[in-house]
This record gives C-alpha cells, structure tokens and sequence, in this order.
C-alpha cells in the first residue's frame, strides 16, 4: 500500500499509521461508525498488508483495562477504539484510572456522521441523531494529555503520530481522537514522507545536576531520613539502581500507595507502605514519584524537615489540590535521577560513617519490629475462619511464582506479600475507579504470555470489572489468568472510611452496614465456571492453599481460573 495513493481510505491509511508507530494491539468495541474500519481491515487481510491485532472486548471499561495492563509489562502503548459518544462515556472512569496512572493509550472513539445526506457515509439510522454531541472530546478532556478530531483531508498518519509522541513523553498519559465516519471513508490526503526513526515521545530530562549536588548534601548530613515512592520501580533497572542507594547510605524506604515493586520485599530498608510513623520522626524526606507521600491528617513531618521532591513533575500539576511542602524540588526522570544521586552521596557522605551506621541501626529495628508483628498477625489467621487476608497471602506466597505478576487491585495487601523481582505488582491507579484488575490482568498477560498472571481483588471490585466480558476475552484470546476474589459480601473501604472518621461511632460495633451491604454474595465461582473456566469456593482456612493450587494447576493448562474466597471484613 502506497501512502500516497489515492485510491486509500482514511481509514487503510489509520490502519498503517498505527502500525508504523508500533501500536501491536488495538482492543475494540465496535459501533456503527466502524464500516470504513471494518472494510479497511478486510482489505488489508486479502492484500497480506500489516495491519495491528484487534481484539474485540465486549465492555469498554474491560478494553481501557487491558491496554493499561499491556503497558505495564510492555511498556509500549497499545490502541482502545470505542462507539462515538456513548462508548466513550464507558471509558471515562478507565480513562480517570490511565490518567492518574500516566498510562501512555491513544482512545480513538468514531464520531457520529456529521452530514444528514449527501455523503456516502451519511447519517443511516436513528441513533446518529441521539449519538451526537456539541463536544464529545469534553467528556473526558481533563484526564488526557491531547485531544483531537479528525478533519477531512488531513494525513491520518501525521495525527497519529502526534498523539502516540505526546502520550510516550514525560508525564506520560493518554491521549484521545475522533473519527468522523465520512472522513475515515474518504481518501486520505498527503501522507507525510517516511516515519521518525526514533522512539515515540521526548527523551526523558536529566535533572539538575546542580540540584542534585544539593540534594545529596541535605542526605547525607540527615540524621534520620526517609524516602517515600509509589512508582519509581516502574522503570524495572530503578528497582536495582534504589536498592544500591538505599542499602549504601542507609536510607529507610517506604512504598506508599504502590502501584509498582520499588524495592525487594525482604530488602533491609524496605519498612513497607504506610508511611506515617516513619514521617513523623524523619529531619529529612525525600519523595521520589509519589503524588502522595504522606496524608497530613494522618501525619506530617516535622516541622524543621527538609523535603525533597523529585519526579518529571514534582508538583504533580494535573491534580487540583496537593499541598505537600517541597524545600527542594527537582524536576526530571528517576531512571537519570537515581545514578547522578548515588554518584554526588559517595562524596557528600566522606567522612560520614558513624552517621551512616547510627542511621542503619534504626533502620535494622524498625525493618524487625515489622517482621515481629507480621508473623505475629499470620500465627493468628493461620486458623482464622472467615479467611484472614494476611493467611490468604501466605497461601498465595507459597504456590506462585517468583516472577508472577500479581495484578491487585483491594484484594490482597502488598506488604504481606513476597515481592522480590522488578515488575511483578501491578496495583490500582490512585483514582481508584473500581474495576480495572480484570482487564488490567488480561493485557499483562498478552503482553507476557509464558508467566503467571494473578488478579487479586475485592469482591466490589469484581463486579465493578464486568466479569463476563473479561471472562470471555480470556477465553476467546487464550489468556489464561488466575483471579482470586477476596470476598467480604461488603464495600470493605466505605467500612473502613467510616470506623476511620468515628473510631468510637455505630459503624464500628457493626459489621453491616446499609450502603455498603454486598450480601447475599454472587457465587462468583459459577460466573467463571459459565464463560468455560475453572472456578471454585473456599471457606476452610485450611483448604486454601490446595483450592489455589488447583486454579494454577488449570491456568497453567491453559483455562482461566477463579477461587472465591470467604474473608473476614478488614485487611
């Protein structure tokens, strides 16, 4: 297919656009704006043209999901295509959740034929009047980085690119554009010569190095510092490259709200993910990608801290309101961040050995005193019936992998869990729009198909995911996954909020509550079990570990798996 030819559609010409910029997958639910795609597709099998895999996902909120997940283990952005206006209102929340997460997908949704007659592809049923809107983009225009409609005659290839080089660059995010149905019938206009040969997005930024020296300084004369992170293990070489810094200098390293492994979990500074003791007794706080290193009401540092904030942006711009104090703030990539820091700490911390010793020995009790009351709350759930969660990750521990992903999303708590290798988390976005662990853990599993998958959630979030479509992608797409739904017959986090806010109140004498009340609970087990899985209940603590094995035993065989699993309220 030549580019320039006239006789190609816009929408043959979108097709190899996306390849051209390396888009291997586009997950799609179709609408009657698609017939130009659809012909396009058929025409570019019969020609033995490249054209990327389109996977068909029957709810969108599934599709965003999958293309998040692809990223995640990928790394490289994947293609979502929704049905006009009322396909994209289903992605709003997932696109919320791609947002916050900075998840580089380009959603293209059609657009309701803007011509009542006089083009060939004019408005053809009743729905093209309902469908329209004044400002479709606006629907979700605060959650992504670009938006665009399509006119006719512009190089399709051109606006892809622009799009897919704007989500790929640092904030990373998602992007959105339309497709008119008459632009995509029509030919294309001129196509720009050639493809960029380079990757897609701006080359990341090196931070300052002169902030850097700044920083190293404020390090290495603390007496008790402390970094906090969400995402920095998101580049797999951090993982290593903070290990170093942190076991070298003795830096105690918390992972709050962690959607990544940052550190090992048995690394000797690694103090786990709730940050508020450690941040009240810190004189220094380093925050490294983390939106949310610390929540005042539940405790600040102290007042006389020095706080460092690094990240592309560490002022996170995107969100309204974040008023966490910065004397230092440095912007660029972690992945150039880290080495730079380490290199500048080697000389600001000459002559600083006892300081150094001193804070590792705080940091050795403190690591002890978390390993003591761990294996004092699984000595207790060990018999616990409903399931404690903490013996559901024990159980999980045992059977899977090392390199499984684990993709959680309220279903299992990450400092209970043996997390040793980079890329092996996947937790929810801060947004927290329920529902994306279903799909999210289908595209990590397209994207590496020879590791385990495993998707942990809560059984709100269960059905927030739309299992019967997830379920029936993983069936029609070979992607086998284990889910485990931890199970309380409640919205556990409406529970919690509220003991939180009126720690002395009713709800905390109660454990059912009217708006937050899932019982009587789905037999989630037979939903899988429907769409052509394995699927099984297990109540008896001692039964867990075998009921797991056997939903490994069949992933592994190629069918996706489901234990229901019958916890107890709380974490």
């Amino acid at each position: 297919m030549k580019k320039s030819d006239s006789s190609v559609s816009t929408a043959q010409a979108f097709l190899s656009g996306l390849v051209a910029r390396g888009v291997k997958y586009v997950f799609v639910n179709a609408g009657t704006d698609f017939p130009p795609l659809i012909e396009a597709l058929l025409a570019a099998q019969e020609s033995g043209i490249e054209v990327p895999q389109f996977i068909t996902v029957p709810h969108e909120n599934v599709a965003m999901s999958m293309a998040q997940g692809y990223y995640r283990v990928s790394g490289q952005p994947a293609a979502v295509m929704v049905h006009v206006s009322v396909g994209t209102a289903n992605t709003v929340c997932a696109m919320m959740n791609a947002a916050r997460d900075n998840i580089p997908l380009l959603l293209c949704a059609g657009r309701t034929p803007n011509t009542e007659i006089g083009h060939f592809a004019s408005r053809s049923g009743g729905i093209h009047w309902g469908q329209e809107n004044f400002d479709q983009g606006g629907m979700l225009r605060e959650f992504v980085k670009w938006d665009y409609e399509l006119r006719a005659g512009q190089a399709v290839e051109t606006v892809v690119g622009r799009a897919l080089d704007i989500a790929m660059s640092e904030p990373r995010g998602p992007v959105y554009l339309t497709l008119p149905r008459e632009v995509l019938h029509d030919n294309t206009g001129p196509a720009r010569a050639g493809v960029p040969d380079r990757p897609l997005g701006a080359s990341p930024a090196l931070p300052d190095p002169q902030a850097i020296e700044a920083a190293a300084g404020l390090i290495a004369s603390a007496a008790n510092p402390l970094l906090v992170t969400s995402t920095v293990g998101r580049d797999p070489a951090n993982v290593g490259a903070l290990a170093r810094l942190a076991e070298d200098f003795a830096i105690r390293v918390v992972s709050h709200m962690a959607r990544d492994v940052n550190l090992p979990s048995g690394h000797p500074m690694n103090l786990g993910s709730v940050p508020h003791a450690f941040v009240r007794d810190a004189d220094l706080v380093i925050v490294l990608d983390c939106e949310v290193p610390w929540i005042p009401k539940h405790g600040a540092p102290p007042a006389d801290a020095k706080i460092i904030h690094l990240s592309p942006d560490p002022f996170f711009t995107d969100l309204p309101l974040r008023g966490h104090d910065a004397d230092l703030a440095i912007a660029g990539s972690s992945a150039k961040a880290l080495p730079m820091l380490h290199e500048a700490l080697l000389r600001a911390s000459k002559g600083k050995k006892a300081l150094i010793n001193a804070r590792r020995k705080t940091a050795l009790a403190q690591r002890a005193a978390l390993d003591a009351r761990r294996a004092e709350t699984l000595e207790r759930a060990a018999s616990m019936q409903p399931i404690h969660n903490a013996w559901l990750c024990h159980c999980l521990n045992k059977v899977k992998q090392d390199d499984a992903i684990l993709v959680n999303e309220l279903g299992v708590q990450p400092d209970n869990m043996d997390l040793e290798l980079p890329g092996t988390l996947i937790s929810n976005s801060p947004a927290a729009g329920l529902g994306f662990a279903l799909g999210g853990a289908l595209g990590a599993k397209l994207a590496a198909p020879d590791r385990e998958v495993i998707a942990t959630v809560g059984d709100g979030c269960y059905m927030f995911g739309n299992p019967t479509p997830a379920h029936f992608v993983a069936r029609a797409e070979g992607l086998p996954v284990l889910t485990i739904v931890n199970n309380n017959s409640m919205w556990n986090a409406v529970r919690a909020s509220t003991i939180g806010l009126y720690p002395e109140g009713r709800t905390a004498k109660t454990n059912r509550l009217a708006t937050a009340d899932l019982s009587p609970s789905p037999e989630f087990h037979q939903i899988m079990q429907a769409c052509g899985g394995y699927g099984e209940k297990v109540e008896d603590p001692a039964e867990l570990e075998g009921a797991l094995r056997r939903g490994l035993d069949a992933v592994r065989a190629g069918q996706p798996a489901l234990v229901n699993v019958i916890v107890r309220p709380g974490r």
